[in-house]
């Protein structure tokens, strides 16, 4: 990175930027300093308040005491939005920890009660509003999975016969949902294998946040998705924070929205796990 921007960070002695993952919608760094290391976030010709939203969700993750990364600076540099934080260093750990972690994620429930965060989500393919609401099924059928579905035919990703089983597959979400008591658990919001850590010292910490307030098995059925969880994450999870009755069903529709949102940002690779995802829906 060019070092002029580099020295209008709040910090000093910034001895190396590192190119490093960072997900699919940041620029990302490891920075090392005379004080240690830090990680950076970086968005090109975008305003600060771009992370206004993952800010929020970490600080909701510290004010629920879940381990994840802090916030140590934001603002915007030569016209790049930035996010600095600390930086976590890996180790090894324990699944029946993470799955305590989560449970203790879930138990924060919303302040005001409702469903939602007070920023959208923003990625780089879709935009989701998290207005508050007292309603799980206007924030995930209405405004999620719908949104999802319009953009997916705006593409021609899918035809009359795909949308007319996505009807299908949505009128039994709804009626399952309006016989299941949501409540709005504080979520990761895309709790996929490459978004938790285990820290040196083994503790195990929860990374890249989409936060929002919404029903838990939302978080459980985005694990099932691409793998990384084993048994002993549901069985920890299980055992401090049981699922209610039915759980197992309606993880499907979080599995089967997780995969549209797969299908709308990289296209028709992911046709089929959607078609089979809605399958499930139809005849569980």
């Amino acid at each position: 990175m060019d070092e002029k921007w580099l020295s209008q960070l709040p910090i000093s002695g910034i001895k190396r930027a590192i190119p490093v993952g960072g997900g699919d919608v940041n620029v990302a760094h490891r920075l090392e300093t005379d004080q240690g290391k830090y990680f950076l976030l970086t968005q090109p010709n975008t305003t600060a308040d771009f992370y206004g939203g993952e800010i929020a969700g970490l600080k909701a993750f510290a004010d629920a005491d879940i381990e994840a990364p802090r916030v140590l600076g934001n603002g915007q540099i030569d016209g790049d939005a930035y996010l600095l934080l600390n930086y976590l260093e890996s180790g090894q750990g324990s699944q029946t920890d993470l799955g305590h972690l989560v449970a203790k994620l879930h138990k924060h429930m919303s302040p005001n009660g409702k469903f939602g965060f007070d920023y959208p989500y923003q990625g780089n393919e879709m935009a989701f509003d998290n207005h508050w609401t007292d309603s799980w099924i206007e924030l995930f059928v209405n405004r999620r999975l719908d949104k999802l579905r319009d953009a997916i035919m705006e593409k021609g990703l899918w035809d009359q016969e795909d949308n007319a089983t996505y009807k299908k597959a949505r009128q039994k979400i709804v009626d399952a949902l309006s016989q299941h008591e949501s409540k709005p658990s504080l979520l990761h919001g895309d709790l996929w294998g490459g978004n938790y850590m285990f820290l040196s010292n083994g503790t195990a910490a929860l990374i890249d946040p989409a936060a929002f307030y919404g029903d838990r098995e939302f978080d459980l059925g985005v694990t099932t998705v691409f793998g990384g969880f084993e048994p002993d994450f549901y069985k920890a999870y299980g055992e401090e924070f049981p699922l209610d009755e039915g759980a197992d069903k309606r993880i499907n529709f979080y599995r089967m929205y997780y995969l549209m949102v797969h299908l709308n940002k990289f296209g028709g690779m992911y046709a089929g796990s959607v078609a089979g995802a809605m399958e499930q829906v139809l005849t569980q």
